[in-house]
């Protein structure tokens, strides 16, 4: 029985550990292998200075910036076994500095060049989008407060609420819609579908009233794209490529997909690391093109943040007027008003007193960032071959720190005493920005956080680790409003929200620089408390299988004990196959959709949880029947509970097959 117990045990644990990499579906491994990290200088671009003036002095010397690119790029690449790796920096509308790092190809030994090769910039792409839908409200073709509905034209959509959702929500990711990660790609160009048959179908519910909550949408970005696309009559990717990348003079960059023949064999190849090798990853077709799907080199994504550093101009083309850009960049939306929020498209942070708007792009085979410093008129542009979100950041921060460090004393607002208020902060939060829809949901017990109450009468948040409860990591929170805390450790802050009744709903930028909302979540509704229901579930199931089969070994199964062992082994095969699945499966490949294997797999719980309700029926015949111990009455009951207990269990996950696929 011990071995059936570590093996149904190790499954459960299998299915929530590989549903933590559906989020960006990515796989990230360790290994020993290395690949020379320095590709030959490229040649540089220097495009004419603009009429925006000089900033501040810094970032005046050469070399000292070659250094400093070099040393970082080796140490995060070395750190992160990331094949290849490129930067473009920009400053008073010129590129200061560029160079490609490693290889865009390892197999065939092809450096990177930074006006050559390009990287799937992933996220990014939500800025040229948002920038296309700004330009067509220039124009006076489209509004950004008004329902979307009106300029849908083959479909429309239900939030289900009164507020009708618009651009403004759409471009600053408050259109209250919920996570999609499956089905958001193919695996080859003819099975993509065209926005106006993905959009109605893959649409995920709306969770929120619109203009309520920051959640992440690539879905909602898609739609602003549509939008874009069915006003304009211009297919989305040409309307980018004629609006936005031609007069920006970025001819390396597309949205097309495949990338056009002239581009192709430059597109640096995606990896993963896997037993210490390098492993190639396929071309993702997606079908969320406005949110992901640009190729783009160091050198044009220079050009695209001179234009938006330069009020809109690059050289001498206007893509945007200025009051557009400054419309653009301004903070659109915040939880708080004391904390970083979202413009169009750029989000913002608050790092050394200097304001920092910009972007991060993820997806498998590739991280990107692009921040912008408006006050200073500097741009870093850095991406990688390599699925590596932490990289990316770390060279942004360290960059501020080393060139824009913080020259003005911090103000440390004075703490207040909340008293025994402090106590309604306590408890268990998610991170809303999961699926609900689908079995995808399962990626929900990863972005979880504890607040806990410190003896000083401040708060801890706490990010421990699923499996490892030894693994946490805290940050204390400093009372400074009655729902706003300052970082002890930084100049950062974190708030909370209320509902109507007063009661404590959310946490707001909880973690690092990151906009996002968690809500608290009832006991019940915490990973341990669901591990625990599931796990006792799981030791009955294993026990009833043992008792049936030894019944059958005696031949005295009776219908009664027939069905709770055939229940229970359902359960178990379901719990051990989808851990296997998952296991064998790459789980990126569920951005492809859900695999037959998989969809088999679920209705498996589906047939336990209709025969679970004949148990109740046999749990009365056994306890009214004299041919039963007490103990195996006991049982029973037992057995019978857990497996309508288990239902509910499942359905809170999504795993029947009526609401997975």
């Amino acid at each position: 029985m011990t071995r059936f117990l570590v093996c149904a045990v190790t499954a459960l644990i299998l299915v929530l550990s590989y549903s933590s990499v559906l989020a960006a579906i990515p796989i990230a491994q360790n290994s020993q292998n290395q690949v020379p990290l320095l590709s030959p200088e490229p040649q540089k671009s220097t495009p004419k200075p603009q009429t925006v003036p000089p900033t501040s002095n810094t970032l005046t010397n050469p070399e000292e910036i070659a250094n400093f690119f070099d040393e970082r790029f080796n140490e995060q690449m070395d750190k992160q076994h990331i094949p290849g790796g490129v930067v473009s920096l920009v400053k008073d509308g010129s590129i200061i500095f560029e160079k490609g790092y490693g290889y865009a190809n390892v197999e065939e030994e092809i450096p990177v060049q930074a006006d050559q090769t390009l990287f799937r910039v992933a996220s990014l792409s939500k800025l040229f989008t948002d920038t296309a839908v700004l330009q067509l409200y220039e124009q006076g073709s489209l509004e950004l407060d008004v329902d979307v509905n009106q300029y849908l034209k083959t479909f429309q959509i239900d939030s289900n609420f009164e507020e009708p959702v618009t651009l403004s929500n759409l471009m600053t990711q408050t259109d209250g819609t919920s996570q999609r990660l499956l089905g958001i790609a193919a695996n080859s160009p003819e099975k993509m579908l065209p926005l106006e048959e993905f959009l109605p179908q893959r649409m995920p519910p709306f969770v929120w009233p619109p203009g309520e909550l920051y959640t992440y949408s690539n879905m909602g970005i898609s739609l602003a794209g549509y939008i874009v696309e069915s006003v304009s009559g211009v297919p989305f990717t040409e309307y980018i490529d004629q609006n936005i990348l031609q007069p920006l003079s970025m001819p390396n960059s597309s949205f097309q997909q495949p990338l056009p023949e002239n581009l192709a064999p430059n597109l640096a190849v995606s990896y993963q690391y896997k037993k210490g090798e390098f492993k190639p990853l396929p071309f993702l077709y997606l079908n969320i093109a406005p949110a992901a799907a640009l190729s783009a080199t160091a050198t044009d994504m220079a050009h695209f943040m001179i234009a938006h550093l330069q009020n809109g101009r690059y050289e001498n083309t206007r893509i945007l007027e200025p009051e557009t850009v400054e419309l653009m960049h301004q903070q659109q939306f915040t939880h708080h008003p004391k904390l970083p929020g979202t413009g169009y498209g750029f989000h913002e942070r608050v790092t050394n007193n200097l304001r920092v708007i910009g972007h991060a792009g993820n997806m498998i085979g590739s991280s990107s960032n692009l921040s912008l410093i408006p006050e200073e008129n500097v741009g870093l542009f850095i991406a990688f071959n390599k699925y590596s979100p932490v990289a990316p950041g770390k060279i942004v921060e360290q960059f501020l720190k080393r060139y824009f460090p913080n020259s003005n004393a911090s103000v440390n607002p004075e703490k207040i005493d909340l008293g025994d208020d402090i106590e309604r902060f306590a408890g268990t939060y998610r991170d809303v920005e999961y699926p609900r829809d689908t079995f995808a949901k399962l990626t929900a017990p990863f972005g979880h956080v504890h607040v806990k109450v410190n003896e000083n009468n401040s708060l801890r948040i706490e990010t421990p680790g699923l499996f490892f409860p030894g693994k946490v990591l805290a940050k204390e929170l400093i009372p400074v409003e009655p729902l706003l805390f300052k970082r002890a450790d930084s100049d950062g802050y974190s708030a909370f929200g209320e509902d109507e009744q007063g009661k404590i709903t959310y946490l707001f930028n909880p973690i690092g620089t990151k906009i996002g909302a968690f809500k608290k979540v009832s006991s019940s509704a915490t990973i341990v408390f669901q591990l625990w229901m599931a796990g006792i579930c799981v030791l009955i199931f294993l026990s009833a299988v043992l008792v049936g089969l030894r019944t059958v070994i005696k031949g005295k199964l009776s219908p009664a004990s027939g069905l709770a062992m055939a229940v229970s082994l359902l359960y178990i095969i379901f719990l051990v196959g989808f851990g296997l699945a998952f296991w064998l499966i790459a789980p990126w490949k569920l951005a492809y959709g859900t695999p037959i294997i998989i969809k088999a797999l679920l209705f498996i719980p589906a047939i336990a949880a209709i025969l679970s309700l004949g148990l109740p029926f046999f749990t009365l015949k056994v306890c009214q029947t004299k041919e039963w111990s007490n103990f195996g009455k006991w049982h029973y009951s037992l057995t019978t509970l857990a497996a309508l207990l288990f239902i509910p269990v499942l359905l809170y996950w999504n795993v029947m097959s009526p609401i997975s696929f």
